[in-house]
């Protein structure tokens, strides 16, 4: 049975949360207060991954302790559908685009209160000396990312594991951070999971690009309070048939959510 946890000041009690703007004042070194702050996040998470004690709790507090640190650069956020993340019982595929760090450092404190949840990340990503311990402690699927065929059976096989387990599943298809959605590149991975599975997928479409990718290090891109961020679910879809309808759902959930939020000239 999955442990009970505390998790403090939720952001998904509600379907809908937006930054209370009124209490946060843009820093004039916005980049430099942010990853001040992150780094010392990183270095007590990356210590109680190594003593054994980084659960679900601490990995939502590290979350959150992460989004309360960009919400003080000045970067207003506006989370929606979370609703639909408690119609599914059980696990689910959640299935999103890519576009920068920050949707993976800010997951956690949205999802982890209403779903235990997963990863398919990056082999490399285990292997880094402060984010690795992190990443391992949370049993996430590893892929090369270089054998698309070796990948996708790793992420059937563990993928499944997970499900069956209780355990939702985050599949970015588009493999890479992109600024935008290309269809071309967005694989249907996660679908394939979920009907293996019998478990619905939950869209979600997001724009995070206040948080920049960096030219050498992707990880340490510009803070840019200028920018909002949006991150919204849609509601669970049951795969039927070879879930290619399902699938331009999702691609068509993700491109009205970029024109509802002013950017349509992020669908390619």
């Amino acid at each position: 049975m999955e442990q009970e946890y505390n998790f403090r000041n939720r952001v998904s009690d509600q379907d809908e949360y937006k930054t209370d703007s009124k209490l946060y004042r843009k820093k004039i070194f916005p980049s430099l207060y942010f990853f001040t702050n992150m780094i010392r996040i990183l270095l007590y998470s990356n210590k109680q991954a190594k003593k054994g004690i980084y659960n679900s709790e601490k990995w939502y507090d590290s979350s959150l302790d992460t989004l309360k640190s960009l919400e003080r650069t000045g970067i207003e956020f506006h989370f929606s559908g979370m609703d639909n993340i408690r119609k599914a019982n059980g696990p689910v595929v959640f299935v999103g685009n890519h576009m920068t760090t920050l949707e993976t450092v800010i997951f956690p404190s949205i999802i982890r209160p209403i779903k235990p949840v997963v990863y398919v990340i990056k082999e490399e990503l285990s292997k880094y000396p402060l984010f690795g311990p992190i990443a391992l402690a949370r049993d996430p699927i590893l892929v090369g990312r270089e054998n698309p065929r070796e990948d996708l059976k790793i992420v059937l096989e563990e993928g499944s594991k997970r499900l069956q387990a209780g355990k939702s599943v985050i599949i970015f298809p588009q493999r890479t951070r992109s600024a935008g959605l290309d269809p071309a590149l967005f694989n249907s991975l996660g679908n394939k999971l979920a009907k293996r599975n019998n478990v619905p997928v939950i869209p979600i479409a997001l724009i995070t690009d206040a948080w920049g990718n960096g030219k050498h290090i992707k990880e340490a891109g510009k803070i840019d309070p200028s920018k909002k961020v949006f991150i919204s679910f849609g509601p669970p879809i049951k795969i039927i048939g070879n879930g290619a309808e399902e699938h331009n759902q999702v691609i068509e959930f993700i491109g009205n959510k970029f024109r509802e939020w002013g950017r349509p000239e992020l669908v390619k």
